[in-house]
């Protein structure tokens, strides 16, 4: 089982790394609109994002949006010896280290901890993706373990070649509310 994930996973790592850079900018655009357009959105006051690297769509233009419009940003920082998430409100992006796994993570000396229930809209990272919100994420099952009881809208952003029509899929994996595409949403 885990098998197929790690090399549906592979394949899509290759195959997003073959998109230029300008491609990639409007991709993420599109993306972003429909994001931003979105109820989802407009009723959020509290969006949990990840900090995107190397090849992921961008997520820092998401939390510049989220603060001009004074919203509260909150980020993850991993736990490796449980596979926890925590998540921490930030006020700028000067407030964040570079954590395990090569991501930036808070600093914990200068944010504090936010209940997972004050998340109104939270986004959810992943490589490859079912129409029904099952994802292939970066491996290590930190997000399925916060999603088990987490009760808002849960969105994941991606390109609409990172769906595909099936996968394993596993009793702990627990899929996404919506997947947000460059060309609109589908609600999973």
């Amino acid at each position: 089982m885990g098998e197929e994930k790690k090399i549906a996973r592979k394949t899509m790592l290759l195959s997003l790394s073959k998109i230029d850079e300008t491609e990639r900018n409007e991709i993420s655009n599109q993306i972003q609109q429909h994001l931003f357009q979105s109820d989802l959105w407009r009723d959020a006051q509290t969006i949990g994002v990840h900090l995107s690297m190397g090849n992921e769509w961008d997520t820092r233009e998401i939390v510049g949006r989220a603060f001009e419009e004074g919203r509260s940003v909150v980020i993850p920082k991993t736990i490796p010896d449980t596979k926890e998430l925590v998540f921490y409100r930030i006020a700028n992006l000067n407030q964040t280290v570079m954590g395990p796994f090569n991501l930036e993570e808070p600093d914990v000396e200068l944010t504090e901890p936010v209940d997972k229930d004050d998340i109104d809209l939270l986004i959810v990272p992943g490589l490859v993706f079912t129409r029904n919100g099952y994802r292939i994420g970066f491996g290590g099952g930190y997000y399925d373990r916060f999603l088990a009881n987490f009760v808002h809208p849960t969105v994941s952003i991606l390109h609409s070649s990172q769906i595909v029509d099936t996968f394993g899929v596993e009793h702990f994996d627990i899929p996404v509310n919506y997947l947000v595409t460059e060309k609109g949403i589908i609600d999973c």
